[in-house]
């Protein structure tokens, strides 16, 4: 799923500024709210969301400490010239060991400030960087430096635009972006971006259907999410973990029941479901869960559980050949549970005839508790 986090930074203006941009970015779904210290029972009290405050004497309350500002961070304070023996870093450590997330924030004023942001990113859980006359590479550089090392890097921004461009610097761009902005259309514009960055597009395939044969009885899962699919959208559902069908979604109106473009009637409960670069099974959604929504070009989104339907139905048999392999799902048998055709096109499962040609995702690896092994695994 994306790991990509966005920050809105709320410390200047008026309260009513102030507030009118931590309500937005809470509308919004931002990871966290960056304000002074005094601010920060204020933003509590407005709803759930992280609150970062920048270090002062008084941080009770924050989630996270921004260290830096104030400092040499920003310039306000020379940098000396054993970055170790830096007060921005002595203070992030001291707050490290009191067990805080500590968060460095440091202006790129030139090569200096760029080094003393890697030594702030070795103590840190967060390393935020402000660019000034120049931007990508002093990114790529921190990028590259900091790769593995266990901080978060986030870039600061103006605007959505310069947010995409982050996340784009030397493809895997920066874990997440601090937005400085008043314009409120900015703040959702940014979320967009945030929401589809760094999301890979899935390799589909098509299959040729070999068999199709209802089996009876059994208990099948109805994923309804908090989200609205449309036409070609569904989600990848597989008897097989290396095989998995795009199931779609019931967004299209039928002559027997009103679309429900929330739902996906996904299969059996004993198929996997691809959530992310992970499977779980049908069976053990909850409410709450993240899902992977896929369309018919491989482009993926997050999804959210918001309930799970558990009921006995008849089922129904569709195995394919894909390049020789034969893959299976069981599915609901009723005209409203549709896969998806090579045209990317829905297609009723109650239609579906050999020959026909539908959407698939294929891994040829095994798997281990969801997650992707080197291992032979055969399952019929």
């Amino acid at each position: 799923m994306n790991d990509k986090i966005i920050w809105i930074k709320a410390d200047e203006g008026s309260w009513d500024e102030r507030k009118a941009v931590v309500t937005t970015g809470m509308e919004s779904g931002v990871d966290a709210i960056l304000v002074d210290a005094a601010d920060v029972e204020k933003v509590k009290e407005l709803g759930n969301v992280k609150v970062a405050a920048f270090a002062t004497n008084q941080i009770e309350g924050a989630d996270i400490i921004v260290v830096g500002k104030g400092g040499e961070g920003d310039g306000t304070k020379p940098l000396p010239p054993d970055y170790g023996g830096s007060l921005d870093v002595t203070t992030a450590l001291r707050l490290k060991e009191r067990g805080l997330k500590v968060a460095g924030y440091v202006v790129i004023q030139n090569k200096d400030y760029e080094n003393f942001a890697a030594e702030m990113g070795n103590v840190c859980d967060y390393l935020i960087t402000i660019g000034t006359d120049w931007q990508v590479i002093p990114l790529e550089n921190l990028i590259a430096g900091l790769q593995k090392k266990d901080v978060r890097l986030m870039s600061g921004v103006k605007t959505s635009e310069e947010a995409k461009l982050a996340f784009e610097t030397m493809e895997h761009g920066t874990d997440g972006v601090l937005l400085d902005t008043k314009d409120l259309s900015q703040i959702k514009k940014t979320a967009e971006i945030v929401e589809n960055a760094g999301i890979q597009t899935l390799p589909i395939q098509t299959a040729v259907v070999t068999r199709v044969e209802s089996i009876g009885m059994g208990d099948r899962v109805c994923v309804d999410t908090c989200n609205l699919m449309v036409r070609g959208e569904g989600m990848l559902v597989g008897s097989q973990a290396n095989g998995m069908f795009l199931v779609h979604s019931e967004s299209e109106e039928s002559p027997y029941v009103a679309s429900r473009p929330f739902r996906v009637n996904a299969g059996a409960v004993h198929a996997y479901i691809k959530v992310g670069e992970k499977t779980r099974y049908l069976s053990e959604l909850k409410a709450g869960d993240e899902v992977t929504i896929v369309d018919g070009e491989g482009k993926q989104r997050t999804g959210v559980v918001g309930r799970v339907k558990i009921e006995r139905r008849p089922l129904i048999l569709v195995e394919a050949d894909l390049n020789g392999k034969i893959i299976k799902n069981i599915l609901q048998n009723a005209e409203t549970i549709k896969l998806v055709t090579k045209d990317k096109e829905p297609i009723a499962v109650t239609d579906l005839k050999v020959g026909d040609e539908i959407l698939v995702h294929s891994e040829d690896i095994g798997r281990h508790f969801g997650m992707k092994i080197e291992e032979t695994i055969i399952e019929k």
